[in-house]
């Protein structure tokens, strides 16, 4: 197959998914391994995607925010693993800032029996937990972004302000060394920053697919949270710069039931 097909053939697989990997693509093609990894480079190079451990995922323009309805069935396997994990490290008492995005919603699924307080900051997540016997559900004020119904604006900042949390569990678009945590919409990114400066403690959750990526928005440094889960997609030459800098990348286990 010429060097043209086989480019050819990863953009259109591309196309219809979040990522591709290496594996699949020699499958897919008939070329080598080496020969697949120089078609990639070759693509990123291009703007075409952009390259991660073990594979590629679409480039992203950093002003354009996938779909909610599309996001919320997307890679569902490692998100529900994070939220897993995630919820292992909340203790029945404490009060806990939740985040807006599609991994916080799996979060707020597992949560409905524990014994918690949780301000959400998305009408998504309040849905999940209005009914929950056991949590205390405290709303902030503020405006829903359409679509995502992530809750923003100057009452959603005031309402954070007010309040002290033991732990901030936060989603953001994307995440890199060099960029930090980042969001798409600028009030969306306020309001993380100051669920972050509420908290006693930061919980980043963040897919394979957000790594070495950039959105819009800054959030904050790589190594400002206090842990990151993430699934083994995750980079792991960016996990060990992050364990040198006094924060440790979690890798949740996709091999329990139901979730592998």
């Amino acid at each position: 197959m010429k060097s043209t097909e086989r480019q050819r053939v990863i953009v259109e697989r591309l196309k219809g998914s979040t990522r591709v990997g290496v594996a699949e693509l020699v499958a897919a093609t008939g070329a080598s391994d080496m020969t697949v990894r120089r078609d990639l480079d070759y693509l990123a190079a291009q703007g075409v995607l952009k390259r991660v451990h073990g594979g590629a995922v679409p480039a992203m323009r950093t002003g354009i925010e996938p779909p909610f309805a599309a996001r919320v069935i997307a890679d569902l396997g490692p998100k529900q693993a994070i939220a897993k994990a995630a919820v292992e490290q909340l203790r029945d008492g404490e009060t806990i800032v939740l985040d807006s995005g599609t991994t916080a919603l799996e979060v707020a699924k597992l949560l409905r029996d524990r014994a918690v307080t949780v301000m959400p900051l998305s009408l998504h997540v309040a849905q999940e937990l209005i009914d929950a016997p056991r949590v205390r559900l405290l709303m902030p004020g503020g405006e829903p972004r359409p679509g995502e119904l992530a809750m923003v604006g100057p009452l959603t900042l005031a309402s954070l302000r007010a309040l002290r949390f033991d732990v901030a569990v936060l989603s953001p678009c994307a995440f890199s060394i060099e960029s930090g945590l980042t969001a798409f919409d600028l009030g969306d990114a306020e309001v993380k920053q100051q669920a972050m400066a509420v908290a006693a403690r930061s919980m980043v959750l963040a897919d394979g697919a957000k790594w070495d990526r950039a959105a819009l928005a800054y959030i904050c440094p790589a190594d400002r949270p206090d842990l990151i889960i993430t699934d083994s997609t995750a980079p792991e030459e960016a996990r060990a710069v992050l364990a040198q800098r006094g924060v440790l990348a979690h890798v949740a286990d996709q091999t329990v039931e139901g979730l592998s």
